[in-house]
């Protein structure tokens, strides 16, 4: 048994997330052999997000014992390197996938849900940025603890050409990249805006922002069907959306609109959220809705008082401490929304083929 066989061996386990082969998949980092003709294998996954390590593991020892009977067990390790569709290339932005948040109406914890989705990730171990595009109502700083942190600096970077160009610094909080026009503006100062203004402002924010080289970067949309979607649509090649919506007919009437919002302006959408699910607003209309309109059910945030004490003291990334009640269905939403991130590039046919490693 040599590396190469190894390799050879491997290449056609199919993963039993994606269903694709680890060949296919360019998920074969390394093969060798060790000390006693042990072999050591490393699968390198595409999100640090991805959940049946375990499971993966057990295929791969079987098909290595299948073909090379009587051979030690390996020892299989993994690693991990985001793949995405450099969503803002065409801007300089150095990020491997932005995610937009939406919702079709307000009051249904879209903001909270985006802050979520940002911990969340970040708990995995990604780099994460979030920005928040609700002008009209920002609620990052609050959620995120940094209302005090004053306004982004202003840092000077040299083009190519040798033109000194200035840059927005994003406020850094619990390890997180935060923009908002809450560090613009006075707490209780209102925007009044046009499209034009608004336009300006997130394409300050995305293209004029030195976010440095993240991994995901979640973008908290307004409520609504309005023209931040239609922006962002111009500006990047978004990795998707996660349209977020409680469980009552009311709020599901205005979510439908937001899917065919998103699907005119050419963003795909990941999957639904269903918020608040519990005795008041009941539980499973979201996920009904799911199936309907034939998208991924992303999971349900439970109505839980910790998750609304966390975000008004400024402390929402807690929801992850442990022995958090809410820690293990959230994360899942987390797991969920990088994986069909990753699983939208192995389907989209006009990406390149992942090769062995």
């Amino acid at each position: 048994m040599s590396p190469a066989e190894i390799q050879s061996c491997l290449s056609g386990v199919l993963d039993p997330e994606f269903g694709h082969s680890l060949g296919e998949l360019g998920m074969l980092k390394s093969a060798a052999i060790g000390d006693g003709g042990v072999p050591s294998i490393e699968i390198e996954l595409p999100t640090p997000a991805y959940p049946n390590r375990g499971r993966l593991a057990e295929l791969a020892q079987a098909a290595l014992s299948a073909k090379f009977p009587g051979s030690p067990l390996a020892n299989v390790s993994f690693s991990w390197r985001v793949r995405g569709k450099e969503s803002g290339g065409k801007i300089g932005l150095r990020v491997k996938n932005v995610i937009a948040v939406g919702s079709g109406k307000g009051g249904v914890g879209k903001s909270t849900t985006a802050a979520i989705l940002a911990y969340g990730l970040k708990n995995f171990g990604a780099r994460v940025g979030l920005m928040d595009a609700d002008v009209y109502g920002p609620s990052i700083p609050l959620l995120c603890g940094a209302q005090n942190a004053g306004q982004p600096a202003m840092v000077e970077h040299q083009g190519p050409d040798g033109q000194v160009i200035p840059r927005i610094q994003p406020i850094e909080k619990d390890g997180l990249k935060l923009l908002s026009i809450g560090f613009l503006i006075r707490e209780d100062q209102a925007v009044v805006w046009r499209g034009p203004m608004l336009h300006k402002l997130l394409t300050q924010f995305l293209a004029q922002t030195d976010w440095g080289d993240l991994d995901y970067l979640i973008i908290d949309l307004p409520p609504g069907t309005g023209d931040v979607s239609l922006t962002l649509s111009q500006l990047l090649g978004l990795a998707g959306a996660v349209v977020v919506c409680t469980p009552q007919k009311v709020a599901l009437i205005d979510a439908v609109k937001a899917l065919s919002m998103f699907d005119q302006v050419k963003i795909p959408v990941l999957g639904i959220v269903e918020n608040m699910t519990g005795d008041i607003f009941g539980r499973g209309g979201a996920k009904d809705q799911a199936g309907k309109s034939n998208i991924p059910f992303l999971g349900e945030v439970p109505i839980d008082a910790c998750i609304r004490v966390l975000g008004d003291d400024g402390r929402i990334g807690e929801v992850f401490n442990e022995g958090s009640p809410v820690r293990e269905p959230l994360l899942k939403i987390c797991q969920n929304v990088a994986m069909q991130v990753a699983k939208s590039l192995i389907e989209t046919p006009e990406l390149p083929t992942l090769e062995i490693l």
